[in-house]
């Protein structure tokens, strides 16, 4: 086994005085969510890949343990064997298992994963109760559990497109479903511009792709109410959007060609009507529930036919600073995009299509001042912006400066979390990042445009 140069992170695990044993409840019940969230999966169900960027569920169960056991821990190993078979992508580490063969690795078999779990939760736990991490493991294990959240949203997108690609087409489980109904009328905020400052601030935690805080310039903007819903979506189907090449990035033209996209992904027509796929199953399309599933090609055609654009992720960011950290997340239950709130000022334009919205009065349509609805949770949104390091910015050190800073190539920023995000996990400074051709993931999109 290599030896892993084991640095923290800049920031401290908890505050100065701060007891520990909150952390070890908070240790216990996000690890027992994660078994949880595998708790309607098959056993089979755990063990199939059904595609690369896709990971068995069995593979995340192990994956997130040993990255405890490898960052967190001294001492012996459980299994040698697992940091070849568990290793995601830290080089430093040593050798793995290419991703593309996980959903090969029938053995060790589930029950010897879930022994796994048990045996270095107790560790972490005594570790915990004795005292005996100090500043630096603690910040690791608490990095370690932000880890998990991530790869607890990973379970739900991953066992979603593997039910979701079946024949079957098998519900997760039954999750509450309301009526179809219209969607939120589309409004705009309108912001000046200016110097502005965006990451996070160097208190609290924050991954080390959201620092340091720094000023950005920005033009006059405004930016849309709420994200595209699927009434959006159908009216740009109807109207030929997936067969316009006018529309379409070149890269993204190509690529929905050749897959033969006609409408987002898990979407299915039937008898001249749309039907979708969700973890509760096969269901007709709301037009009211916010657009998922969206690749940033699909993203940024939708918006170029609406007359508007994809934000920026420091437009985006400055928009939702003084929104409240407050929405539809995975722990809501739904699991699947709910619709903006309406309120009474807005149901007097609420029968108005999309691009009459738009083009009433102003190209900016409808203003609503102060209001921005759904900024976190539902969707994932696109942003205009490539996935880069900012200024200053400094990766963790060892194995843990592979965390995020070597993806910085061809991809794009999402912001706001999603409905399969854990509650606590979001802040207006987090980046999360795919390649534009993505779409397994609960991405969406919010408009802008130039003033």
């Amino acid at each position: 086994m290599l030896s892993v140069q084991r640095s923290a992170p800049a920031e401290p695990a908890r505050e100065p005085g701060e007891p520990r044993v909150p952390l070890l409840e908070r240790f216990t019940g996000m690890r027992d969510r994660t078994v949880a969230l595998c708790a309607p999966l098959s056993r089979e169900d755990h063990v199939v890949q059904p595609m690369p960027d896709a990971s068995p569920a069995k593979w995340h169960l192990a994956h997130t343990t040993w990255f405890f056991e490898a960052f967190v821990l001294d001492g012996a190993r459980f299994d040698p064997a697992f940091e070849f078979l568990f290793n995601s992508y830290y080089e430093a580490v040593g050798p793995r298992v290419p991703r593309t063969r996980r959903g090969m690795l029938t053995r060790p078999g589930l029950d010897r994963i879930h022994a796994y779990r048990a045996a270095i939760d107790h560790r972490i736990a005594r570790a915990l109760g004795d005292g005996a991490l100090d500043d630096a493991a603690l910040a690791r294990l608490e990095l370690g559990l932000h880890h998990e959240q991530q790869h607890q949203e990973l379970i739900l997108t991953d066992a979603k497109y593997l039910l979701g690609t079946q024949p079957l087409a098998p519900a997760y489980r039954d999750l509450p479903r309301g009526a179809p109904a219209a969607p939120a009328p589309l409004g705009w905020r309108s912001e000046p511009g200016g110097i502005v400052e965006i990451g996070a601030p160097r208190a609290g935690f924050a991954f080390d792709n959201e620092r340091p805080r720094h000023g950005v310039l920005l033009p006059p903007y405004r930016i849309a109410s709420r994200p595209i819903a699927n009434a959006e979506v159908l009216a740009f189907i109807a109207e030929g959007g997936y067969r316009d090449p006018r529309l379409w990035l070149s890269d993204g033209w190509q690529l929905a060609q050749a897959e033969r996209w006609e409408a987002p992904l898990y979407w299915i027509a039937r008898d001249g009507d749309h039907a979708l796929y969700d973890l509760a199953g096969v269901r007709t399309v709301d037009p009211g529930e916010t657009a998922c599933h969206l690749s940033l090609y699909e993203a940024d055609a939708i918006a170029r036919w609406l007359g508007a654009r994809l934000p920026t992720e420091a437009e985006w960011e400055h928009g939702a600073a003084s929104a409240p950290l407050t929405g539809h997340f995975a722990d809501t239950d739904r699991l699947h995009p709910e619709r903006a709130p309406v309120t009474e000022g807005e149901r007097a334009s609420a029968g108005e299509g999309p691009r009459t919205a738009l083009a009433r009065g102003n190209p900016g349509g409808m203003t609503t001042p102060g209001r921005l609805a759904q900024l976190f949770g539902d969707v994932w949104e696109w942003t205009q912006s490539s996935y880069a390091a900012y200024p200053g910015f400094q990766p963790l050190g060892g194995a843990l400066g592979e965390y995020n800073g070597k993806f910085m190539s061809g991809q794009y920023v999402l912001r706001g979390g999603s409905c399969l995000t854990p509650a606590g996990h979001i802040r207006p400074s987090y980046r999360n990042f795919f390649p534009a051709s993505a779409r397994w993931q609960m991405t969406g999109v919010r408009l802008a445009q130039d003033l």
